[in-house]
């Protein structure tokens, strides 16, 4: 990942709009109607067109779209983090869906337990709406199954990462592309699921590491970045009822971080970026954790880059936390400065302006303009790429005034 030189460099979080010929093929595969090399071929094809877009856009660090995770069966909504269900041993599915209201965990001082979804405090606070299917709090809610760890976890996705890797690197090449990455979940995310294996919460976020840690491998030894997807640093304040003290989270968030770390070691760091958000879903996010309590501790993680949150309504004006955090040497920072959550595109002077700010706190050689975070699935397709070319065009606004 290098520094920019000349100009701003761009990219995005990962998700991008499927294609409607992969959205056929995954629910004719779903479907049962074609076979796994059949959808195979349909993604070979998504991803040269989706690495296409993004270079005739002017996006300089490109990814599959997050295609690859397409069969998990969650097209849209929720692969970022369901994909790694068919590349895990040691899962038992289940009929429940992580929407449906589950089991109501109560944490205590210095005992944090999280808690489902339906149970959130954001949720909590305005039932109401995210109960009214007109509101537009959540968008795209399909039944996610969620399994349940039964046995000693495995990584079993060689030929799934593989195919990830071969798509992304043959449609660079087509074009023109030299710059790409491949998500991956992290640990402490891998472990938001029901637990009836392992003895404690360290030994099952440890048992994550181990497995993951053969994903993000395989994409660094291909010469790719990898980007680690890890909403349990933020998101997971907001899963936890009543409210905790920031000491007992930032304690429990310690173990997810030092096992990422465990993850990454010995893996080149300019070659990972680490992307933290606060969930993508569609709501008010009042319970958001503000930024500076995490910042510091987002910096210990082994990785060259950092993505978060820089549009968001909750988060826009957090580039001041920047003013009191040194930025350490060689490091970089992917702000957002255009969002998911809102279907207004972003006017490019906006993007310019939104640069600039990090430009004055970090240096202008240290931003790599983003999104907030993935685009698919959250916003119509038409939408999501006209914020892309509003970021590019922002991007070029910002490098001629500060280059």
């Amino acid at each position: 990942m290098p520094l920019n030189t000349d100009r701003i460099q761009t990219t995005h979080v990962g998700s991008l709009p499927r294609t409607p010929e992969l959205l056929k093929a995954n629910n004719r595969f779903q479907a049962g109607e074609i076979d796994l090399s059949q959808l195979g071929e349909a993604l070979d094809e998504g991803v040269t067109e989706i690495v296409r877009t993004q270079r005739e856009i002017g996006i300089d660090i490109v990814n599959d779209g997050e295609y690859g995770h397409t069969t998990s069966g969650a097209v849209d909504y929720g692969a970022w983090w369901n994909y790694s269900f068919h590349r895990l041993g040691g899962l038992t599915p289940t009929d429940e869906d992580r929407w449906n209201e589950g089991e109501k965990h109560r944490s205590s001082p210095g005992h944090i337990v999280l808690t489902s979804f339906p149970d959130r405090r954001d949720r909590e606070r305005f039932r109401d709406a995210y109960e009214d299917p007109t509101a537009g709090v959540l968008v795209h809610r399909n039944t996610v199954s969620q399994p349940k760890i039964t046995g000693p976890l495995t990584y079993t996705g060689q030929e799934a990462v593989a195919g990830d890797i071969r798509r992304v690197k043959d449609a660079m090449a087509l074009n023109g592309a030299t710059q790409g990455f491949v998500a991956a979940l992290s640990p402490g995310s891998c472990a938001r699921v029901k637990n009836e294996y392992y003895a404690t919460d360290e030994e099952l976020v440890y048992a994550c590491a181990d497995v993951m840690r053969e994903e993000y491998k395989a994409i660094v030894d291909a010469g790719l970045t990898v980007q680690i997807d890890d909403p349990s640093i933020a998101e997971s304040w907001d899963q936890i009822n009543p409210e905790p003290t920031v000491e007992d989270y930032l304690a429990f968030t310690q173990l997810r971080v030092d096992a990422l770390n465990y993850a990454l070691r010995d893996l080149p760091e300019e070659q990972i970026r680490f992307h933290l958000c606060w969930g993508s879903w569609h709501g008010p996010h009042t319970t958001d954790l503000e930024f500076k309590y995490l910042v510091d501790l987002m910096l210990t993680i082994r990785a060259q880059g950092y993505s978060f949150e820089a549009s968001s309504p909750r988060h826009g004006h957090e580039w001041k936390v920047w003013k009191d955090h040194q930025l350490p040497e060689g490091k970089v920072v992917y702000p957002g400065f255009v969002s998911h959550s809102t279907n207004v595109v972003e006017h490019p002077e906006l993007v310019a302006d939104r640069i600039e700010q990090y430009a004055s706190v970090v240096g202008k050689e240290n931003v790599i303009a983003s999104t907030d975070c993935g685009l698919g699935g959250r916003l119509h397709p038409q939408i999501a790429l006209a914020k892309l070319e509003s970021l590019v065009e922002g991007a070029r606004i910002a490098s001629e005034r500060l280059f």
